[in-house]
């Protein structure tokens, strides 16, 4: 009767608004993901070029996710939401507006900035749950993202049959009518917390020192992410010398990999949680990399490769939702969003040296050493996880919720 009560349990109000911000916003962002290059290419920009249009969203979400949290702790989480959202409008009318190379970067580099307010989104969730319940509502998150991925490049082939510009006015027009609802429907989530007159806000670098073990906590996420951003950069290639595959046959496995970690983080990572604990969810989810990484690199077949990629893609999806509700347990309520923007610009910055670093390492006859090299990363990133988080402090996370309700 009580799993059964807690299956059924509400969502919190508020976070329905959260989560279609999330959808919505990841809808417009991946619209534009399959028309881009060939939107560059307008303008006769170079490999190296286009190239950078990509990099360039992922560099400015590295900068930017920090301070997006840092202000969501000081000024709280709607206003700054509600820019960001409005900043994704912004940043993908100037991208279809573009009538230059320079103006199309500068749009990629707003939509990028605007982008990162995942983090506040995380902080908003965390905010309004209970411990017990975090990673659940936290899964849910991640698989409005993964949704917003999948959806958004089917609508934006679509879009661009009636013209290339169309679906970055689509991207826009999304982004702000989810501004409006945002504005009118989404409750300031942020606490007011206790603190001793005239003490500081603490610094960045104060607040990951306060979040236990974050620094161990962020290098696994950076490990896990460069593996996996590398296989994504890679896999195309990979999979059409390795196995023949084609445009639509590539297109098809990322379609089902992100399907696949959207049932993971809305459906499994939770019974995980309070079955295992954050720690071996954690160990479970990037040991699982592991064997997928290794067994990608092996296969020369449709059969090794299938069980190879579901792997992957569980470990992936498992490490993700884990790695957020591990740091936010572990976090000052005052700092929750400069603990999960550090965590963010780690991720991005890990999106623009995996594809590059993995990348080198494919060659022209498409070999397995990207995902060798992937394998080790979050090999390391699992004996981290084991030497530096074994012991979770359970009590002081469960205390300082206690504190802000």
């Amino acid at each position: 009767m009580i799993r059964r009560g807690r299956s059924r349990a509400p969502l919190p109000p508020g976070f329905g608004t959260i989560w279609s911000a999330v959808a919505v916003d990841l809808v417009g962002f991946g619209i534009v993901l399959p028309i881009l290059p060939i939107y560059a290419r307008r303008y006769h920009t170079t490999s190296f070029e286009a190239t950078l249009l990509v990099a360039a969203f992922s560099a400015a979400t590295f900068v930017a996710s920090p301070i997006w949290g840092r202000l969501s702790d000081r000024v709280g989480r709607k206003p700054v939401l509600l820019v960001a959202l409005a900043g994704t409008a912004a940043g993908s009318l100037l991208t279809g507006l573009a009538g230059g190379l320079a103006l199309l970067f500068v749009g990629r580099i707003v939509d990028g900035a605007s982008g990162a307010s995942i983090s506040v989104a995380q902080a908003a969730a965390a905010d309004l749950s209970r411990p017990s319940e975090r990673s659940r509502l936290f899964g849910l998150l991640g698989a409005a993202f993964g949704l917003g991925f999948v959806a958004g490049p089917a609508i934006g082939a679509l879009a661009a049959l009636s013209g290339p510009r169309v679906p970055f006015f689509i991207a826009a027009g999304l982004a702000a009518a989810n501004t409006l609802v945002a504005w009118r429907r989404l409750p300031e989530t942020r606490r007011p917390v206790d603190r001793q007159p005239g003490s500081p806000r603490p610094g960045p670098i104060a607040a990951l020192m306060g979040a236990r073990r974050a620094g161990a906590l962020i290098a696994v996420a950076f490990s896990a992410m460069v593996a996996f951003s590398g296989f994504e950069a890679t896999f195309a290639l990979f999979g059409q010398k390795r196995f023949g595959f084609g445009i639509a046959g590539a297109a098809a496995v990322f379609a089902a990999v992100g399907l696949l970690i959207v049932v993971v983080q809305g459906g499994l990572v939770h019974p995980l949680v309070t079955r295992l604990g954050e720690v071996r969810t954690l160990f479970l989810g990037l040991s699982a990399n592991t064997l997928g990484l290794i067994l990608l690199a092996l296969a020369h077949s449709w059969s090794l490769a299938a069980p190879a990629l579901v792997a992957l893609t569980v470990g992936q999806g498992l490490v993700q939702t884990t790695m957020a509700t591990a740091l936010v347990s572990r976090a000052d309520p005052a700092s929750r969003g400069q603990v999960l923007g550090a965590q963010q610009s780690a991720s991005a910055l890990a999106r623009i040296l995996g594809p590059a670093l993995l990348g080198a390492l494919l060659g022209s006859e498409a070999s397995g050493a990207p995902y060798l090299v992937g394998a080790a990363l979050t090999a390391c990133a699992a004996g981290l996880v084991l030497v530096s988080l074994r012991r979770p402090e359970r009590h002081l996370a469960h205390r300082v919720d206690i504190a802000t309700e």
